[in-house]
């Protein structure tokens, strides 16, 4: 049986060891007790939360649960879950925020960052846009297909349409994969050169396509592979 957190020395407790350390120094479980605020019986906010991180298997199985999910396990209801996805949200707002700010080839760790906090943890895919203007800055990140955990219907005419009426002066592409596995599929590759070819007639460069998933990332451009014969 777990003592209260608040028996738990001081410089112990999770919310007195974030104002002292900072959040970067508390664990993955004390820092979802916060959130959780108490815990259930016989448990701690803080053993709870790693009964939830062990129930998931990860955080972004977590963050990616919905609410039936969350509230199997005992001690958590909607309301706990709300909380938890409006964080995430805000997390992911910030980074959007962030990244429309400067030139995104200046940090491109910070795309990766984005595009795996916005779909890397879906239980589904999602085709994503990010429309650029001349500068490389960040006019919208768009999603535009959803579909089902094998594949997504994407459509190049949809795309362009999308690209024009923001007055995109270039484009990266990027969609997820459920399965954990980034690796492109030869469809993935083919998509690529069809878009490819499809923006080169409106003088839209494609400048990346993304692959993300909750264990990785792929990319394209870093692998050579948007130098493909476009004829």
């Amino acid at each position: 049986m777990d003592s209260p957190i608040p028996h738990w020395p001081k410089n112990e407790q999770p919310r007195e060891k974030l104002r002292l350390l900072g959040a970067q120094s508390l664990s993955d479980a004390e820092l979802l007790a916060i959130f959780l605020r108490v815990g259930v019986q016989g448990k701690s906010a803080v053993t709870l939360a790693k009964d939830v991180l062990h129930y998931f298997g990860s955080l972004p199985r977590l963050l990616a649960s919905s609410p039936e999910e969350f509230i199997r396990i005992h001690g958590m209801g909607i309301s706990k879950w709300s909380q938890i996805q409006a964080a995430y949200e805000l997390v992911k707002r910030s980074l959007e925020d962030g990244l429309a700010q400067g030139s995104i080839f200046s940090t491109p760790g910070h795309v990766k960052e984005f595009l795996q906090a916005k779909i890397g943890g879906l239980p589904h895919e999602v085709f994503v846009c990010l429309h650029l203007d001349s500068n490389l800055h960040l006019i919208e990140c768009q999603e535009l297909f959803r579909g089902s955990i094998t594949q997504t219907a994407v459509y190049p005419r949809e795309i362009l349409k999308e690209a024009l009426a923001r007055n995109a002066s270039a484009m990266i592409v990027a969609h997820n994969h459920p399965s954990g596995n980034p690796l492109p599929s030869s469809a993935d590759q083919e998509l690529t050169v069809t878009l490819m070819k499809a923006l080169q007639l409106v003088d839209i460069p494609l400048l990346d396509h993304c692959i993300v998933s909750n264990r990785g990332f792929f990319s394209f451009s870093e692998s050579g592979l948007m130098n493909i014969d476009k004829n």
